[in-house]
Order: C-alpha cells, then sequence, then structure tokens
C-alpha cells in the first residue's frame, strides 16, 4: 500500500482513497472478481475513449504532491502522493520554463470500467470520485486554480455504453475536503514513524542473543551482505546449525541500516512457523522493538463452522469495512506480537473478519511470519504487496526451501475436467441461455481434443479454446453481477475459478509449461497446464523484492534448486558445517538389500525386518523406519509381527494420557503403525508415545513404522533419548507417474538428466529429512540405516551430507555388530 524511504512515505493516490474511505460488507455472493483477462479488457477500453476525447483531452497526466509533516512526537516526515489522472480536459499552452498550464477551464476525467449496466449508475462510487478529486486537488493547487471539476467516466466494455458524472468545486471547497480526508491518514502515517524510530533505535543496540556456534558467525555475515547487495542466497543449514536466527538476526540488522524495511518469513508447516515466532521473541527480550503478525489461513480463523462469506451468513462479514480501520489500529497500538489468538481477540472486540483484518494488520508490521502462499501463489498472494507488479525493500526468508519447487509447480499449473462444463450446462440451461451455450461450447471443444487422445496426448497449443473459456467466463461473471445477492450453485462458482486460474496461467504460460490432455482413472477427461519448471513464475515475484534467501537442512545438490526456484546458478550458496560430533552418529547402508519393485518380494521383506530385529536387539530405545508406501510398510509390519512376536500398540490405545500410555509398555519390543490421514490429535499421541520416557522402560524398546515423505519424516523434533535411531527403506523415490515421467522427459529434451530431476533428487530429499529426525542436539547419539544397495552407487554417494564423512557398508548379517561397536 505504502513504501517507506527513509523519512518519507510515498502512497498511490488510489491507495490512499480506498485505505481511508472503504465501507461496506464482505460478500462473496457480488463481483469483484477481477482477473488479468478484464483489466486487459479495462485497459483497451481506457485508451479507446481517451483517443475519442479530441485535442484538449491529456490522457495519462502524471501527477505528484509532497506534504511536509510532524507527528505528536516531534519527528518530521514528509508524505509523498503518487498518481497518474486518466484524463485533463483542458486547452494548455507552454510557459517559459517548458511547463503546460491551462489556459481555459480544467475538468479531471477518471474513468473507470465495470461489468454493471452503466445506465443504471444514478451517482459515482464514493471512492472513485474521491481519487479524481485528489487529482482535482494537485492540479488545482499546483497551477493556482480558482476552482477546477471532476468528471467520473463508466464504461461497460461488454456493451461499450458510457455514462458520466461532472461536478464542479472552487478551491476552497475542494482544499477543506482534501485535508480532511488527510487527516484521517495522518493518524496511521504518524504511527509508522514513532513506531520506526523506536524500532530503529532498538537495532542499533542490538546483539546477537548467544555465543556463536563454529561457522555461525560467517552464516549470519552472508545473510546479512547478501541483504545489503540485494540478490538470492541458498543455505544448506545442517540441523543444530541455528538457522532461524542466523537468517533472522542479519535481516532485523540490515532493517537498522534500511536496507529493507519489512522481513517475509516464508514457511510450510506450523512448527516452523512457530519458531520464527519464537525467535523474534527472544530478540525482543534483548531490547528489539518489533512488531510481528503470524498469519492463519483463512478456514483454520473463520468464526463460522463453514466459511460462507456474506453479510446474511457472517455477522462478521455485515458491516466488516466500517469498522475493520478502528480494529486495526486498536490492535496495532496495543500489541507488539500478533499471532493468531490477538486476532481473534480483537476481531470479536471489534466484530470484523479475522482474516482479512490480519491481511490489513500486516501493513504496520515489520515481520509477517506465514505460509508460501502469501507470497507465491497466484490466487492466495498479498494483493497489498504484489498485486501491481510493484517493488518493495521485502527480504523473504524462505524455510524448508526444499519444500517450494513441488508447491510451487502445483500453484502455477491448472486443470479443467470436461466433465465439469457439461454438469454446470445442465444446471444452468433453463436458467442463462447464454451462458449455457458458452459452456456447451467449451465441453464440445474438449470433446474434439478427447477423440484424438488415448490416453495422454500434449500438445502444441490449445487453439481457439482459450478464447471460449474466457467468454464462457465473462458470461458466468455477468450471470453472478445479474443475480448478486442470490445464492450460487456450488458446483457454478468452482468452475469459474477453475476456468479463472487455468486462463491466468495461461496468460504466465512460458516455454516451462507443457500442455497435455489426459483421461483419468475415473474416465473423466483432463486438460493441464503443467509448470514443469517454477523458476520462472517464482523469479518474477522474488524481483518484487530486495532480497532472499533458501535454507535447509536438505538442499542438495544445491544447483537442483537454483535451477528449480531462482533460475540462476550464478546466486550465491553456503554450506554451514554441522555443530555436532560426527562420532555421536553412525551411517550405515545394507548393501545386500533393495526395495526395487522387481525385487520386492518375501525374501527382500524378511531382510529388512532382520535390519530392524538386529539394531533394536543390541540397544533399547526408541526408533523409526521409514517406508516408501504404505502398502510397504504394512507388509513388512505384519511379518516382522510374525517373525519377532512384539506388543503392539493401536492407535486406538494413544487417547490415554502419559501415565497409562506408559502402562502399554511391556519390555522388549514394541511397535506401532502410523495410518493414513491422521488427525492432529492422533499424530500427537503417536508422538507422545517417543517423548513420554517413564523410569523403568530401560529394558523396553518402541519400533514406529512410518512413511517416507509422511508426517513423521520432517518437521518433527525428538531430542535425546525420544528417538535413537532411523532406518530408511528404499531411496524415496516418488511413485512412477505420468507428471513424474512427464517432468524426466522436459529436462532430457533441455539437456539435463531428467531421472535425477524427477526422482533421484526428489527421493534423496526425502531420505536426508528422514534421517535429520534422529541427532538433535549436541548431546544426542543414533544411529543412521540406509536400507537400500543403490546408497553405495556413486550417484548417491555424492549426494550424502559433508558431515556424512563416515559410512558403514553391512549386511543383515553383521549390522548388529556394526551398531553394537557404535553404542560400546
Amino acid at each position: 500500500m505504502y513504501v517507506i524511504s527513509e523519512n518519507t512515505l510515498r502512497i498511490s493516490v488510489r491507495n490512499l482513497v480506498e485505505f481511508v474511505l472503504r465501507e461496506g460488507n464482505i460478500d462473496n455472493r457480488t463481483g469483484g472478481l477481477a482477473d488479468v483477462k478484464l483489466m486487459q479488457e479495462g485497459a483497451k477500453m481506457h485508451k479507446k475513449i481517451q483517443k475519442s476525447m479530441g485535442s484538449a483531452y491529456n490522457a495519462e497526466v502524471s501527477l505528484r504532491l509532497v506534504i511536509p509533516m510532524e507527528s505528536p512526537e516531534h519527528i518530521p516526515y514528509e508524505i509523498k502522493l503518487e498518481g497518474r489522472a486518466d484524463g485533463i480536459i483542458a486547452d494548455m499552452q507552454e510557459d517559459e520554463a517548458g511547463n503546460k498550464i491551462p489556459v481555459s477551464d480544467v475538468t479531471i476525467d477518471e474513468i473507470k470500467t465495470v461489468q454493471t449496466d452503466v445506465e443504471k449508475m444514478n451517482a459515482p462510487v464514493e471512492v472513485h470520485k474521491a481519487q479524481a478529486c485528489v487529482y482535482g486537488y494537485i492540479v488545482a493547487a499546483q497551477k493556482n486554480l480558482k476552482s477546477i471539476s471532476v468528471q467520473m467516466t463508466y464504461c461497460n466494455p461488454e456493451t461499450e455504453k458510457i455514462k458520466r458524472f461532472k461536478e464542479e468545486y472552487t478551491f476552497e471547497q475542494i482544499n477543506q475536503w482534501f485535508y480532511s480526508l488527510m487527516d484521517k491518514f495522518t493518524r496511521w502515517s504518524d504511527f509508522i514513524f514513532e513506531e520506526r524510530a523506536k524500532r530503529q533505535a532498538s537495532i542499533k543496540k542490538l546483539s546477537f542473543p548467544f555465543d556463536y556456534r563454529e561457522g555461525q558467525k560467517s552464516l549470519v555475515v552472508s545473510v546479512y551482505k547478501t541483504i545489503e547487495s540485494g540478490g538470492n542466497l541458498y543455505i544448506q543449514a545442517p540441523t543444530g546449525v541455528g538457522k532461524t536466527i542466523s537468517t533472522v538476526f542479519p535481516a532485523v540488522a540490515a532493517m537498522g541500516q534500511e536496507y529493507i524495511d519489512k522481513i517475509f518469513y516464508l514457511t510450510s508447516k506450523t512448527i516452523t512457523r512457530t519458531v520464527a515466532e519464537e525467535t523474534f521473541d527472544i530478540l525482543r527480550q534483548n531490547g528489539l522493538k518489533i512488531r510481528t503478525v503470524t498469519l492463519t489461513a483463512r478456514d483454520k480463523i473463520c468464526h463460522l463452522k463453514e466459511r460462507d462469506c456474506n453479510p446474511a451468513a457472517c455477522e462478521y462479514a455485515d458491516g466488516h469495512y466500517d469498522r475493520v480501520n478502528d480494529a486495526v489500529y486498536d490492535l496495532v497500538t496495543h500489541e507488539a506480537v500478533i499471532n493468531r489468538d490477538k486476532i481473534y481477540e480483537y476481531s470479536v472486540k471489534h466484530k470484523v473478519c479475522p482474516f482479512e483484518m490480519s491481511l490489513d494488520v500486516s501493513y504496520w508490521c515489520d515481520g509477517i511470519i506465514c505460509d508460501y502462499n502469501y507470497v507465491f501463489d497466484p490466487n492466495a498472494s498479498l494483493k497489498r504487496y504484489f498485486g501491481d507488479g510493484s517493488k518493495g525493500d521485502y527480504v523473504f526468508l524462505v524455510d524448508e526451501a526444499h519444500n517450494l519447487v513441488d508447491r510451487a509447480r502445483s500453484m502455477y499449473s491448472a486443470v479443467l475436467m470436461k466433465e465439469d462444463f457439461l454438469a454446470v450446462k445442465r444446471i444452468m440451461k433453463d436458467k442463462d441461455s447464454k451462458l449455457a451455450s458458452s459452456l456447451e461450447k467449451c465441453n464440445k471443444e474438449l470433446l474434439e481434443y478427447k477423440r484424438l487422445c488415448d490416453t495422454y496426448r500434449e500438445l502444441e497449443n490449445m487453439g481457439r479454446f482459450p478464447m471460449w473459456l474466457e467468454r464462457c467466463m465473462n458470461n458466468i461473471s455477468a450471470y453472478i453481477d445479474k443475480h448478486k445477492n442470490q445464492h450460487m450453485p456450488e458446483e457454478l462458482m468452482d468452475l469459474f475459478f477453475k476456468i479463472r486460474h487455468f486462463l491466468n496461467m495461461y496468460d504466465c504460460m512460458d516455454e516451462k509449461y507443457v500442455i497435455y490432455t489426459e483421461h483419468d482413472a475415473a474416465g473423466n477427461f483432463l486438460m493441464h497446464l503443467y509448470c514443469v519448471d517454477p523458476s520462472g513464475n517464482i523469479g518474477e515475484r522474488l524481483a518484487q523484492g530486495r532480497c532472499t534467501v533458501f535454507f535447509s537442512a536438505t538442499l542438495l545438490p544445491v544447483n537442483y534448486y537454483k535451477d528449480m526456484l531462482s533460475g540462476s546458478r550464478e546466486d550465491k550458496a553456503v554450506y554451514a558445517n554441522s555443530p555436532f560430533d560426527t562420532v555421536n552418529r553412525r551411517i550405515i547402508v545394507g548393501t545386500d538389500v533393495s526395495s526395487r519393485y522387481t525385487r520386492r518380494n518375501r525374501n527382500e521383506y524378511l531382510k529388512i525386518c532382520k535390519y530392524i530385529h538386529e539394531t533394536v536387539k543390541v540397544h533399547q530405545g526408541n526408533y523409526m523406519v521409514f517406508f516408501p508406501s504404505y502398502q510397504y510398510m504394512e507388509t513388512v509390519f505384519l511379518l516382522y509381527m510374525e517373525m519377532y512376536p512384539s506388543n503392539e500398540i493401536k492407535l486406538s490405545d494413544l487417547s490415554y494420557d502419559a501415565h497409562e500410555l506408559d502402562l502399554l509398555m511391556s519390555d522388549g519390543e514394541n511397535v506401532l503403525m502410523q495410518r493414513a490421514a491422521m488427525k492432529e490429535a492422533e499424530k500427537e499421541a503417536f508422538l507422545n508415545t517417543f517423548t513420554n520416557i517413564k523410569e523403568g522402560r530401560e529394558k523396553s524398546s518402541l519400533v514406529g513404522f512410518c512413511v517416507t515423505g509422511g508426517i513423521f519424516s520432517e518437521g518433527i523434533d525428538l531430542k535425546e533419548d525420544s528417538l535413537v535411531g532411523v532406518l530408511i527403506v528404499g531411496t524415496g523415490l516418488p511413485m512412477i507417474c505420468r507428471q513424474r515421467n512427464i517432468l524426466r522427459d522436459y529436462f532430457d529434451r533441455n539437456g539435463i538428466d531428467g531421472y535425477a530431476y524427477s526422482y533421484v533428487y526428489p527421493g534423496m530429499n526425502k531420505v536426508l529429512q528422514a534421517a535429520g529426525r534422529v541427532i538433535r542436539t549436541d548431546s544426542d547419539r543414533g544411529v543412521i540405516l540406509l536400507l537400500d544397495d543403490r546408497f553405495s552407487d556413486r550417484e548417491y554417494e555424492r549426494l550424502f551430507p559433508r558431515e556424512w564423512n563416515e559410512v558403514y557398508p553391512s549386511t543383515k548379517e553383521n549390522v548388529g555388530k556394526i551398531v553394537g561397536d557404535f553404542w560400546k
């Protein structure tokens, strides 16, 4: 919304009036469905109107106004208003200095394209008129005019009908109106500069809150220098390095030097958001004055059981915009740590939507902790910061960056199903014949593609299909707008958003996309826009900030992530050394076992069972075994129970408290198996069996059977005796499927090892994440067993982390001795 540079606040005229004068409801039943296509149509209509207005019409006139200010605490600053008037109607001539001055009456023209019937409009929209009035004040003040006229020009791009509203103001009238508007904004600008002064003063006194671990200071310096110079940095940061404080602290320090003005801490999991919050709290305890907000997903913070964002269904949506500015001001002037609970509390106090309020709160915070979606997802990103392509002094700290590759592919891909068009056509045929006809046209277009597709077919282009999609979307939009206060069929709205996303992705599609059609397992016919390489789309967003730091414990090989995320191998990279003593860890590779599909048989499963039993037998404790799939895990589990009878703790037993849970354990081996689609409470209970270690359990062991890449192979922190070993079955290769093969073929065509990029590297990342569950502190000891002979191949050994400096090959016959020697 605004940009701060030293003692200047820059804000566009449009953002100013839309912020100060907003009012009304949140209503998902109305229009407001702007997208790339509608904006393009609006731009074309603007130009057409401007060209038709004659020689006295001066189009696209840039305007600026600087207003000196002083806060109540006597901090001087200035507000710089910037904007571009659609038109200034006046006969102009140049003075001696070459400046254009009006020699006739002056009219400011503001053009707005709308989807409604303009002939039914009785008055201009207040916020539109306000934008034109600000332009009018700037021109009148700078040209010393005694009066000025303001004209609103409304046009429907489909019908091309136009309606105008014109009003004249004396300079005294428009001057009084303008400063009344600015008075409503100055409480916010005063707040910004007063809080900023406190923040900057506190940063000057701030020092790193811990003794530096080995290599940690150089990591901090690398982050700081990257922010100073701008660009991207990749950090391979093993567990224990302190990656969160090592990125947040230098970002705050750079903020103190005014290199950046906002920190985006981006995560993919709730647990890492919590770590980020705790890190900022540590710095606050050391004197830092900083305000942070943690954004929570809309559905997770909604007051309703089922979200329905309109005033008829939700009292918080009713009149939300009438109250939200006061709610936000109340919150940011009383709280520095703005988390989910605080958002909820102030939402109830002021009766506003908690999610929308949290987005507005972010304007007035120094740090924003949120999911990747809020920066990178074209449908969920913060339009407040990134919607118009503008740049800001932002740093993006991307935690667990290895997750962003697949997440970004999903964000920037799109798919449409033929059967959806047919189903919605049947619903709408008696309600809107024009809309039904356009749905049928799209259905027929897809039918033609279906006839040419046996099972799967790649396409060079989609012919005229995008044009028919655009017409269909416009017809749906018109129907929604016409029936704005009525309930819309869910199927219609779902299809609308799918079409809109598809067209938006079509507009940004480049050579890094593959277009293909296929028949799915259920017999449906699908059209895909598949983003195989998301670096171009990600790079566009990165360019809107000053610097991005990608960090993870598993960014190997780093050139793969450079290719997939920023698209430049010239970006800097740092490998942080592990602070843990390597003698506390033993890496063992099973050379006589494999998880290859061709070798999945009882004999191989028996080998795995023996590896597990021999490992657990020589040292009691808690272990996790990770398998390639649920089916593989369940097969081995049943065989293990047959060969080595153990005490099974069933998931249904895990509702007991810690004391009762301990009673479930028996001497010897206890086993527990992960289930698909576990609820959060079940997940916590599963982990509690590992953390609730009681005296008297020294003679018992716990073996958790889990899935590689699942909820227990990443993002959990089992310290000390909670976990003493992990066994990983297989190389983590993703399941062979059509999209993975499309990736493979695409990279092969582009001179890159397609199999490695589509299967090996993503699989090895899952292995490294699972291995990272053991050894979480400098006092932990544990074993990591890699059960697949492929780990002995050079292709995989070169992907091992640097700290895996000694690897022990083993067989099922001698693994017990190798593990036993370690524990001795």
